[in-house]
């Protein structure tokens, strides 16, 4: 049986490219699953788990092929959050995609709170480890590296996530009713390009202008860290469509049970 430390060596052998082809399936079919088995209540927990793991992904930078330099992971993972908000907003209502954002910021806070409270405790030494526990004496650095976030980035990052979620179902729910609940790839598209364009501006000018210690130029933040994230965040919205028109024929299965 392949051990994960061998899965992880295999998916090294492979163009980036693929294993971010392996990310979008597993992002984008997700919430189909979760909407399945769980309805409203699936959406929301991969909207908690998406948060999280994007907010972890974003830690590791990649080498792309067809990229300049290397990118944090993360966008694939973050951008499937918009695709289960449209799907309740659109199956649901507003009302409970607006609870899913909810959530999904509050499960980040409380994973936040809860790993910087675990390191909290003293690490052990290596005399108290001795032989038997010596491999516990490197993790305390680890989970320090991975759990302890910058506020600046914390906090730029939650008012990016909530403004631009809430601007998405409002957007969504408006082009809904303006359309008569006709073309479902207009209001998917539209409002989540347009949420993804102020979600990658407030955290890109709050984290790298406001908050920096050593702000960014104005014209590489918006030409690389805005306009450049949200043109792949624009492809990420446009590959969503048809997971959309997926969700119409698996809530009905819901409703039925």
């Amino acid at each position: 049986m392949l051990s994960p430390a061998g899965l992880i060596a295999a998916l090294h052998t492979l163009p980036p490219e693929a294993v971010w082809a392996m990310m979008l399936a597993a992002a984008y079919t997700g919430p189909l699953a979760l909407l399945r088995l769980g309805g409203a209540a699936g959406l929301k927990v991969w909207i908690a788990v998406a948060v999280i793991a994007a907010n972890l992904q974003v830690l590791k930078v990649v080498p792309f092929t067809l990229f300049p330099g290397p990118v944090a992971e993360g966008t694939v993972v973050f951008a499937s959050t918009y695709l289960a908000t449209d799907l309740l907003t659109e199956h649901f209502g507003e009302r409970e995609a607006r609870q899913g954002v909810w959530l999904g910021f509050s499960a980040h806070l409380a994973m936040t709170v809860l790993m910087l409270l675990a390191l909290g405790y003293r690490p052990l030494s290596a005399e108290e480890a001795g032989e038997g526990l010596a491999w516990a004496l490197p993790f305390h650095d680890h989970l320090a590296a991975i759990f302890s976030p910058a506020p600046a980035f914390f906090a730029a990052g939650i008012v990016a996530f909530l403004t631009s979620q809430m601007l998405d179902i409002r957007l969504f729910g408006a082009l809904r009713l303006a359309t008569r609940g006709r073309h479902l790839w207009l209001r998917n598209n539209l409002s989540t390009i347009v949420a993804a364009l102020i979600d990658n501006t407030i955290f890109s000018v709050l984290a790298f202008r406001l908050f920096a210690a050593d702000p960014v130029p104005w014209e590489a933040l918006i030409r690389s860290y805005i306009l450049g994230a949200w043109l792949q965040r624009v492809l990420l919205a446009l590959f969503d469509t048809p997971f959309m028109y997926a969700g119409g024929r698996v809530a009905p299965l819901v409703a039925r049970g």
